[in-house]
């Protein structure tokens, strides 16, 4: 929603097909394009961008946002978490960007100011307990972008977000959709005094796009949380 305000036509690929409607009933079809697709799976990705090239035409795709990935980053106790388990993280966040970057070279490639944005995470440096197969999926992405800056530049560049606590209810599909109150404590751990907001990771992603004299970069979206120490009082 936010860069279609900003005027820019969008692509949109989703496993929630509830969630998919919604958005194409918000937006106008001339303007956007969404498409179930589950981004781990290199079959559908590939379905999926031959409908988005028909979509395109000549048009180039100037702004690629890698942002999939699962929610919930806690796996349990090491001893207990099956290979399937860990593959479906690093699928849905570092595979995931692997296949559609590539699917996405080639109508990057007609534009002038192409840009990559990877949504990593602040768990990519910094671990609660049990997060493992979350934690290495968002690093091995942090390690994607700086490879992707190097290998595709100067014609593309490519940047990584670190999202710290983004509060999402309000933007959930209806179903999903919640408003929690944050207790003063939740928002004292921020030094801007607030939790995130979906805004801001997007608003971050339109000023790495702007931004082209950066590149290979990870910028920490977090209202300063990783910067502060926190003890156990």
């Amino acid at each position: 929603m936010h860069f279609h305000g900003l005027g820019w036509q969008v692509i949109g690929l989703d496993t929630d097909t509830e969630a998919l409607a919604e958005l194409r009933g918000a937006l106008p079809r001339e303007s956007a394009l969404f498409l179930s697709c589950d981004v781990g799976r290199e079959s559908e990705v590939r379905n999926a961008f031959e409908g988005i090239g028909e979509w395109l035409g000549e048009c180039p795709l100037d702004c690629l946002v890698n942002n999939a990935g699962i929610a919930d980053p806690v796996a349990g106790p090491l001893e207990e978490l099956e290979l399937a388990e860990w593959q479906t993280w690093i699928d849905a966040s570092l595979t995931g960007a692997f296949l559609v970057t590539r699917a996405s070279l080639a109508f990057l490639r007609r534009s002038a100011c192409a840009s990559i944005a990877n949504i990593s995470s602040t768990r990519a440096v910094m671990s609660e307990p049990d997060t493992f197969a979350y934690a290495a999926a968002k690093g091995g992405l942090d390690a994607l972008t700086h490879s992707l800056a190097v290998s595709l530049g100067p014609r593309i560049r490519a940047n990584a977000i670190r999202p710290g606590w983004i509060e999402t209810g309000p933007w959930q599909k209806e179903g999903k959709r919640s408003h929690p109150e944050h207790r003063p404590k939740d928002r004292e751990q921020h030094p801007v005094g607030r939790i995130g907001r979906p805004e801001d990771i997007a608003e971050a992603v339109a000023y790495l796009h702007a931004a082209g004299f950066v590149t290979g970069q990870h910028l920490n979206i977090d209202g300063g949380m990783t910067a502060k120490m926190i003890y156990e009082r």
